[in-house]
């Protein structure tokens, strides 16, 4: 069995999948087969994990499994110590807009405290702060739907919706896929601002090798199934980052090994 775990001391865990393995027809294929995956917690740092790989090769399962969305057909999955069941969700960002379109984008970022039976004035001023930090001030009262918001923005709402649920952990399906390059490029801006702010696990799924490194301090690598780990690269590029380290050798270099190792990847079986 691959255990994929980061090349540091062992600390308190913050996500956990043990002995992993999923199938739609009752084991006669597995889309995954005995992954085991951990991130540590880092104290006042947070980190920023990036999962690559082939199409259909788990990705979205894995996070859909973090967030409480779905069960693996074998194996278990645990935040802080505790199994992940359908009473213990965490907030995920699609690449689809998920916000609900008869809402306002005040409604919609507080939507989690609502159900949680906080009060509407104590969830609305929370609500305006994750507003006011995803740069929505002024477009709070707007449906969240076209034509009134751009996809950007959008998009914004649904980060700003799964930081007041938890800001620790934010899980992320390819969430800029959809989005013009300028509003990508400054989207990219927005997250690493706010991993920093609110020192978060954030676990990333994307096909864009140089937003992985960009992006990322551990990008891992997914095979095709049956899917495991089979490629750990650490990024060693400094935590607090702008566009300028693109231009840096050692960025560029780093965008060329996770691309040899893709190619490398997708030959595996």
């Amino acid at each position: 069995m691959r255990k994929v775990f980061p090349d540091k001391p062992y600390q308190d865990n913050i996500i956990e999948l043990r002995n992993i393995s999923q199938s739609y027809d009752g084991g006669q294929n597995w889309i995954i087969k005995d992954l085991d995956f951990l991130i540590e917690d880092k104290p006042e740092q947070g980190q920023f994990v990036v999962i690559l790989g082939m199409s259909g090769s788990g990705k979205s399962t894995l996070l859909r499994y973090i967030a409480g969305l779905q069960t693996p057909t074998i194996g278990e999955v645990l935040i802080n110590g505790k199994l992940v069941d359908h009473t213990q969700r965490t907030s995920m960002v699609f690449q689809q807009y998920s916000s609900l379109p008869w809402y306002s984008v005040l409604d919609n970022v507080a939507l989690a405290l609502r159900y949680k039976g906080v009060s509407r004035k104590e969830r609305e001023e929370k609500a305006m702060e994750m507003i006011k930090l995803v740069g929505l001030d002024g477009h709070q009262n707007k449906f969240a739907q076209y034509p009134s918001l751009s996809g950007g923005q959008l998009q914004r709402v649904a980060i700003a919706r799964s930081l007041l649920a938890n800001p620790k952990i934010l899980l992320m399906d390819e969430p800029f896929g959809a989005l013009d390059i300028k509003t990508r490029l400054n989207m990219q801006d927005l997250l690493t601002g706010i991993w920093h702010k609110f020192q978060s696990t954030i676990i990333f799924v994307t096909h864009d090798i140089s937003e992985a490194v960009f992006l990322a301090d551990d990008i891992y690598i997914m095979k095709s199934p049956p899917s495991s780990f089979v490629e750990h690269i650490h990024i060693n590029l400094p935590l607090d980052r702008n566009r300028l380290i693109k231009r840096d050798p050692q960025y560029i270099s780093l965008v060329h090994e996770v691309e040899d190792k893709m190619v490398k990847v997708s030959d595996l079986k």
